[in-house]
């Protein structure tokens, strides 16, 4: 049964409390409106279809990303990158909105507002794919049901296709003499292997074995462990590493690669060339080495079939050899 009383000259409380329903609380400037939201709680409670917004109309976008941080982000093995995109968004003004009252119309808007930023595609579509994935939880599990997830009526920027960068001819030889004693075997076992950044530089030597020309990669991007054969030139490359006393095979950062990476190309005039690139042409090299897509994908590590189309751009003096 509900029950309105005036509380202060411009408030009027109305409190509803039903059997086997928890107890619901509003207040209003006026006392029809408290009157007709009593009738309209009372009514679904009657059809058996209220559900309470008491949640999201009182916890705020910072609040529920704070609890998102604690509860969720630690378990994700880009918890790093996501604690980063959590703190941009308690930065913003959507931060101290309620969650009831976040619309679509509102994460249109913040999208456009990134993109013009100068946020690339990608930037903009992992963080509506963090905002999204809240309120997924905030419904399913924080007693939200009342909310509808407001990102997933957004269309998502645009993707650019795949980079399908391949050195040129030269361009090998030239980064091999001018790449340092710490990147020139990182680069070459990129080459060989198709690792990404971050597996070669988690690389241990407990898990290399030169006799069976193995390396055993126990975390990966994809949360797989895998098993990676190595070449008997990424071998003779591994041979040549002095042994470290923490038992990593390279001690360098990936900012560092990176960087180094960057300046060592721009010194020798070698345009637009990433270190991800150099897994695209290991990959590309496989094929062209006469692997099948699941032999690449075992020794890549993606997932599906589907994901290796754009490492498939060979060379077509290569196809032409083939074709006779």
């Amino acid at each position: 049964m509900a029950s309105i009383n005036k509380r202060g000259p411009y408030q009027w409380q109305v409190k509803i409390r039903r059997r086997g329903w928890p107890k619901q609380a509003k207040t209003f400037a006026t006392y029809e409106d408290a009157a007709r939201w009593a009738r309209k709680i009372e009514s679904k409670m009657d059809d058996g279809v209220f559900v309470s917004r008491k949640e999201a109309e009182t916890t705020t976008l910072d609040e529920a990303l704070d609890r998102y941080l604690r509860e969720k982000t630690p378990h994700k093995k880009g918890a790093a990158q996501e604690t980063n995109r959590i703190n941009l968004f308690k930065r913003s003004n959507l931060a101290s909105r309620f969650l009831s009252t976040i619309r679509s119309t509102d994460i249109a808007k913040y999208r456009d507002q990134r993109l013009e930023a100068g946020k690339s595609p990608y930037t903009v579509n992992n963080e509506l794919i963090l905002l999204s994935s809240l309120f997924n939880v905030a419904h399913r599990e924080w007693d939200m049901e009342s909310i509808d997830n407001p990102v997933s009526k957004v269309s998502r920027p645009k993707l650019p296709s795949g980079r399908d960068r391949r050195l040129e001819p030269g361009e090998e030889e030239k980064l091999l003499g001018a790449l340092g004693i710490t990147l020139r075997p990182l680069f070459q076992l990129a080459l060989e292997t198709a690792l990404r950044q971050s597996e070669l530089l988690a690389l241990e030597w407990k898990y290399i074995n030169l006799a069976r020309q193995v390396a055993h990669l126990p975390e990966t991007k994809n949360g797989e462990a895998r098993n990676i054969p190595l070449s008997s030139h990424a071998v003779l490359v591994l041979k040549k590493l002095p042994r470290r006393l923490d038992g990593k095979v390279f001690g360098v950062t990936g900012g560092h690669v990176s960087r180094t990476f960057r300046e060592t190309c721009e010194t020798l005039k070698i345009e637009n060339l990433h270190w991800h690139d150099l897994r695209h042409e290991a990959c590309s090299r496989l094929f062209e080495k006469g692997l099948n897509p699941m032999e690449v994908a075992s020794i890549s590590g993606h997932k599906t079939l589907q994901m290796l189309k754009r490492y498939t751009h060979l060379k077509a003096e290569n196809l032409a050899a083939k074709l006779g």
